[in-house]
């Protein structure tokens, strides 16, 4: 019986910045938010990743839904700051390209691989301007309509 993960999506990250490289974290969770993550209650919409210290990768207003069989004086705080996995050499690599070209590490998409291990897809991403974001839907609508001429023949 092969069930399917769910999936939790930043699909604003896209609009609001230029996705310049992407990262693969492992992160840190307890056993409740592991199920609550699972069942889908889980929102990374105002989430953002931070480099601390050079040393510590931690992701900062990543929103879990408290899971509703635990105890809540056990139950951790919905929005706490949650460490991310990444090896050394990848930190320091981010590290040096946040403070040179002053990007940001926005959260993509938060996903469970083939180990059931929970990931996160980090972008490292500089932000769009307006004028850039009325580009960006200007050509999906023109691609959208290019497609449906296509497909009436």
């Amino acid at each position: 019986m092969s069930r399917t993960q769910p999936t939790i999506e930043n699909r604003k990250a896209r609009h609001d910045y230029e996705i310049l490289e992407t990262y693969e974290a492992g992160i840190e969770l307890v056993g409740s938010e592991v199920k609550s993550i699972r069942a889908g209650k889980a929102s990374i919409k105002e989430a953002f990743a931070r480099v601390v210290k050079d040393r510590e990768v931690w992701l900062f207003g990543m929103h879990i839904a408290r899971y509703e069989n635990t105890d809540p004086r056990l139950a951790p705080d919905e929005r706490r700051n949650r460490r991310l996995l990444l090896h050394k050499r990848e930190i320091l690599k981010l590290a040096e390209k946040i403070k040179l070209q002053g990007l940001t590490l926005v959260p993509l998409k938060v996903y469970f691989n083939a180990r059931n291990r929970a990931k996160v897809r980090l972008g490292l991403a500089k932000g769009k301007k307006h004028h850039d974001k009325r580009h960006t839907l200007k050509e999906r609508d023109v691609k959208r309509e290019m497609d449906r001429a296509i497909k009436r023949g």
